[in-house]
Protein backbone atom coordinates (compact mmCIF):
# COMPACT_ATOMS: atom_id res chain seq x y z
CA UNK A 1 0.00 0.00 0.00
CA UNK A 2 1.16 3.43 -0.92
CA UNK A 3 2.78 5.24 2.30
CA UNK A 4 0.10 8.17 2.41
CA UNK A 5 -2.75 5.70 1.71
CA UNK A 6 -1.56 3.54 4.87
CA UNK A 7 -0.96 6.87 7.11
CA UNK A 8 -4.72 7.95 6.19
CA UNK A 9 -5.87 4.44 6.93
CA UNK A 10 -4.00 4.62 10.16
CA UNK A 11 -5.15 7.83 11.49
CA UNK A 12 -8.80 6.52 10.66
CA UNK A 13 -8.43 3.49 12.20
CA UNK A 14 -6.69 5.38 15.65
CA UNK A 15 -9.65 8.07 15.54
CA UNK A 16 -12.41 5.78 16.05
CA UNK A 17 -10.66 2.89 18.19
CA UNK A 18 -12.94 2.21 21.02
CA UNK A 19 -15.20 3.86 19.75
CA UNK A 20 -19.12 2.45 20.17
CA UNK A 21 -21.75 3.09 17.55
CA UNK A 22 -23.50 5.46 20.14
CA UNK A 23 -20.06 7.68 20.33
CA UNK A 24 -19.80 7.90 16.71
CA UNK A 25 -23.59 8.93 15.97
CA UNK A 26 -23.73 11.85 18.52
CA UNK A 27 -23.89 14.95 17.16
CA UNK A 28 -24.10 18.66 18.06
CA UNK A 29 -27.52 20.44 15.90
CA UNK A 30 -26.23 21.44 12.49
CA UNK A 31 -23.03 18.93 12.63
CA UNK A 32 -21.89 15.74 11.22
CA UNK A 33 -21.19 12.81 13.41
CA UNK A 34 -18.27 10.84 13.46
CA UNK A 35 -19.66 8.00 11.66
CA UNK A 36 -21.56 11.13 9.11
CA UNK A 37 -17.92 12.19 8.31
CA UNK A 38 -16.52 8.29 8.13
CA UNK A 39 -19.51 8.08 5.61
CA UNK A 40 -18.56 11.04 3.47
CA UNK A 41 -14.81 9.75 3.13
CA UNK A 42 -15.90 6.53 2.12
CA UNK A 43 -18.13 8.24 -0.72
CA UNK A 44 -15.19 10.41 -1.81
CA UNK A 45 -13.68 6.74 -1.65
CA UNK A 46 -16.15 5.50 -3.92
CA UNK A 47 -16.04 8.30 -6.36
CA UNK A 48 -12.28 7.98 -6.88
CA UNK A 49 -12.94 4.37 -6.98
CA UNK A 50 -15.52 4.69 -9.79
CA UNK A 51 -13.65 7.11 -11.95
CA UNK A 52 -10.12 4.92 -11.67
CA UNK A 53 -12.25 1.90 -13.12
CA UNK A 54 -13.64 4.41 -15.79
CA UNK A 55 -9.77 5.30 -16.85
CA UNK A 56 -9.06 1.60 -16.69
CA UNK A 57 -12.31 0.68 -18.81
CA UNK A 58 -11.51 3.42 -21.31
CA UNK A 59 -7.92 2.51 -21.64
CA UNK A 60 -6.19 5.76 -21.10
CA UNK A 61 -6.25 8.78 -19.27
CA UNK A 62 -9.66 11.28 -18.88
CA UNK A 63 -8.17 14.33 -17.04
CA UNK A 64 -8.96 17.12 -18.83
CA UNK A 65 -6.63 20.64 -19.33
CA UNK A 66 -6.85 22.14 -15.92
CA UNK A 67 -7.65 26.10 -15.57
CA UNK A 68 -5.58 28.55 -13.64
CA UNK A 69 -7.80 28.61 -10.67
CA UNK A 70 -7.30 24.61 -10.40
CA UNK A 71 -3.62 24.77 -10.85
CA UNK A 72 -3.94 27.00 -8.05
CA UNK A 73 -6.80 24.99 -5.69
CA UNK A 74 -4.30 21.77 -6.67
CA UNK A 75 -1.20 23.69 -5.30
CA UNK A 76 -2.73 24.89 -1.98
CA UNK A 77 -4.52 21.60 -1.43
CA UNK A 78 -1.60 18.89 -3.25
CA UNK A 79 1.58 20.98 -2.86
CA UNK A 80 0.64 23.09 0.53
CA UNK A 81 -1.51 20.13 2.01
CA UNK A 82 -3.72 22.47 3.31
CA UNK A 83 -7.59 22.24 3.00
CA UNK A 84 -9.34 25.64 3.03
CA UNK A 85 -12.80 25.31 5.59
CA UNK A 86 -16.16 26.31 4.73
CA UNK A 87 -16.46 24.94 1.89
CA UNK A 88 -19.85 22.69 1.46
CA UNK A 89 -19.25 18.76 0.47
CA UNK A 90 -20.61 18.35 -3.37
CA UNK A 91 -23.78 16.49 -3.19
CA UNK A 92 -22.69 13.17 -4.07
CA UNK A 93 -20.62 12.51 -1.09
CA UNK A 94 -23.13 13.81 1.40
CA UNK A 95 -23.62 11.57 4.44
CA UNK A 96 -27.10 9.43 3.35
CA UNK A 97 -27.51 7.81 7.55
CA UNK A 98 -25.57 4.59 6.97
CA UNK A 99 -25.41 3.38 10.35
CA UNK A 100 -22.09 3.55 11.64
CA UNK A 101 -21.41 -0.26 11.92
CA UNK A 102 -21.42 -0.54 8.19
CA UNK A 103 -19.59 2.76 7.39
CA UNK A 104 -16.82 1.11 10.04
CA UNK A 105 -16.44 -1.98 7.96
CA UNK A 106 -16.95 -0.86 4.70
CA UNK A 107 -14.23 2.18 4.74
CA UNK A 108 -10.68 0.38 4.84
CA UNK A 109 -11.69 -2.21 2.56
CA UNK A 110 -12.72 0.86 0.05
CA UNK A 111 -9.22 2.97 0.45
CA UNK A 112 -7.62 -0.34 0.13
CA UNK A 113 -9.09 -0.70 -3.73
CA UNK A 114 -8.67 3.21 -3.86
CA UNK A 115 -4.71 2.54 -3.68
CA UNK A 116 -5.19 -0.73 -5.72
CA UNK A 117 -6.79 1.10 -8.68
CA UNK A 118 -4.73 4.05 -8.30
CA UNK A 119 -1.81 2.15 -8.17
CA UNK A 120 -3.15 -0.18 -11.90
CA UNK A 121 -3.43 3.71 -13.47
CA UNK A 122 -0.26 4.91 -12.40
CA UNK A 123 1.55 1.65 -13.63
CA UNK A 124 -0.44 1.38 -17.25
CA UNK A 125 -0.30 5.62 -18.19
CA UNK A 126 3.05 6.80 -16.29
CA UNK A 127 3.75 8.95 -12.46
CA UNK A 128 3.65 11.94 -14.59
CA UNK A 129 0.25 11.60 -16.38
CA UNK A 130 -2.71 13.70 -15.33
CA UNK A 131 -5.00 10.50 -14.83
CA UNK A 132 -8.46 11.89 -13.81
CA UNK A 133 -10.50 14.94 -12.65
CA UNK A 134 -11.28 15.70 -9.23
CA UNK A 135 -14.49 17.50 -9.11
CA UNK A 136 -12.99 21.00 -7.74
CA UNK A 137 -9.49 20.64 -8.19
CA UNK A 138 -9.33 19.19 -11.97
CA UNK A 139 -7.05 16.62 -13.32
CA UNK A 140 -4.46 15.28 -10.89
CA UNK A 141 -1.59 12.37 -11.09
CA UNK A 142 -2.05 9.43 -9.09
CA UNK A 143 0.18 10.98 -6.25
CA UNK A 144 -1.79 13.95 -6.44
CA UNK A 145 -5.07 11.74 -5.96
CA UNK A 146 -3.04 9.98 -3.20
CA UNK A 147 -2.17 13.53 -1.59
CA UNK A 148 -5.56 14.79 -1.72
CA UNK A 149 -7.22 11.91 -0.20
CA UNK A 150 -4.43 12.52 2.46
CA UNK A 151 -5.14 15.87 3.45
CA UNK A 152 -8.57 15.76 3.37
CA UNK A 153 -8.68 12.85 5.53
CA UNK A 154 -6.59 14.50 7.60
CA UNK A 155 -9.06 17.13 7.62
CA UNK A 156 -12.25 14.97 8.82
CA UNK A 157 -10.00 13.28 11.13
CA UNK A 158 -9.36 16.15 12.90
CA UNK A 159 -13.29 16.80 13.09
CA UNK A 160 -13.59 13.21 14.64
CA UNK A 161 -10.74 14.16 17.44
CA UNK A 162 -12.75 16.76 18.22
CA UNK A 163 -16.09 14.77 18.68
CA UNK A 164 -14.53 12.35 20.79
CA UNK A 165 -13.50 14.91 23.46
Amino acid sequence: MDSQLASLRGAIESAIRGMSSEELSHHTEGKWSAAEVLEHLYLTYTGTVKGFERCLEAERPLASSPSLWQRAATTVVVRLGYLPGGRQAPANTRPKGTPAEKVVADIFPEIDLMDELIGKCEARYGSRTKLLDHPVLGPLTAKQWRKFHCVHGQHHVKQILRLRS
